[in-house]
């Protein structure tokens, strides 16, 4: 069980750890930064975060000794003279790093393996636990890569990052926006399997084009990673064969649109999300804010809201702004409005800590 959460904000980096039965914040670190990622690395404790300066550019740091001390990593690197389309691909600019928006580690038998996707949309590996990062060219050079195109930034990006515990040569990834996509030899080949998703937001002929489907987030069971849900701009997606195609599950209360989504470790048919309204509106339905449980594989859902606030609660909750611990019981969302809420018992109850934070953008547990 996780009695501990790295909390990413505007503002800098927060831990979050149990004390007498309450959440409280226990340390902080890069006050002032922008912290845009944290992982707790299973394999070795060790934490990375990621930093997005503006002006200074992007950094990354690790630290060997749970936040008391952190040093400096190499961040990813698009070699000279590449590019990406920008705005509806009609136009592209130099390929630079804007934002390292996902970390992942490799697998138990890969100790220095580190993958990281970006803004603009690359997908980076390294294998001296960050310390340098090549650039996967077999998704990078793709042709359809120049189809892509922004989903809320300029340019299209990586969020999505999903290691199959059965075979770490088994890659997903999602990408906003450019459908999903997976691999079977570690990022040298890619395939395109956001098969049987669909955007409403595209004229008809063009809508079930896996290429061009805007999703939000994706991720998979860990007990049975053949289990992956998705939170899409216009709905909820299920696959039940490791992403290769994709089930719509229509009856999400109470919006089919949000950013964040999470799924029980143990229990495929469990997944959680938090759901707003969507284009230009992105607030809770009716001000309400509440987190959305389904425990039968999407037929049905439970609104949970028991210690969240009862009326009038604007808080949007991004892509990486909601997490369930390795047991499934624990789970923890925070908010752009600096809320941050922890349930230990699946959702049902919500206890806020009692502070309010920075603009947060991605919570994990360590």
């Amino acid at each position: 069980m996780s009695e501990r959460l790295l909390v990413c904000t505007r503002k800098g980096l927060f831990v979050v750890e149990r004390q007498d039965g309450h959440w409280r914040i226990t340390e902080t670190a890069f006050l002032g930064d922008n912290v845009s990622m944290a992982l707790a690395d299973p394999r070795d404790g060790r934490w990375y975060a990621a930093l997005d300066l503006g002006h200074f550019g992007c950094k990354l740091r690790f630290s060997d000794d749970q936040g008391a001390s952190w040093s400096e990593l190499a961040v990813p690197a698009f070699p000279p003279g590449e590019d990406v389309p920008v705005g509806d691909g009609k136009d592209t600019q130099p390929a630079t790093l804007k934002l390292i928006w996902s970390l992942e580690a490799g697998a138990a038998s890969e100790p220095g393996r580190l993958w990281a996707g970006t803004l603009p949309g690359g997908l980076f590996r390294s294998d001296d636990h960050g310390r340098s990062w090549q650039l996967v060219r077999g998704l990078w050079d793709r042709p359809e890569r120049r189809q892509w195109f922004g989903g809320g930034y300029d340019t299209p990006g990586i969020h999505s990052i999903c290691v199959d515990p059965r075979d770490p040569r088994c890659l997903r990834i999602a990408i906003s926006t450019g459908g999903v996509w997976r691999s079977n030899d570690s990022g040298e080949t890619w395939a395109q399997t956001a098969h049987g998703m669909f955007a409403a937001y595209l004229p008809e002929d063009m809508a079930r084009d896996p290429n061009r489907q805007d999703v939000h987030r994706m991720v998979q069971c860990a007990s049975e990673p053949d289990t992956l849900w998705a939170q899409h701009h216009n709905g909820v997606f299920r696959s039940d064969d490791g992403g290769m195609s994709w089930n719509d599950v229509p009856n999400v209360a109470p919006s089919v649109f949000g950013f964040a989504v999470a799924v029980h470790p143990n229990n495929p048919d469990c997944a959680w999300f938090v759901p707003a309204i969507k284009d230009e509106r992105r607030i809770p339905v009716d001000g309400l804010l509440v987190a959305s449980r389904t425990t039968d594989r999407g037929a049905s859902f439970k609104l949970l809201n028991e210690g969240l606030p009862i009326d009038l609660a604007y808080d949007l909750v991004y892509r990486h702004g909601l997490a369930v611990d390795e047991t499934g019981n624990h789970v923890a969302f925070g908010s752009t409005t600096g809320g941050l809420w922890i349930s230990d018992d699946g959702g049902d109850r919500w206890e806020a800590i009692p502070a309010r934070l920075p603009p947060i953008l991605a919570v994990a547990y360590a």
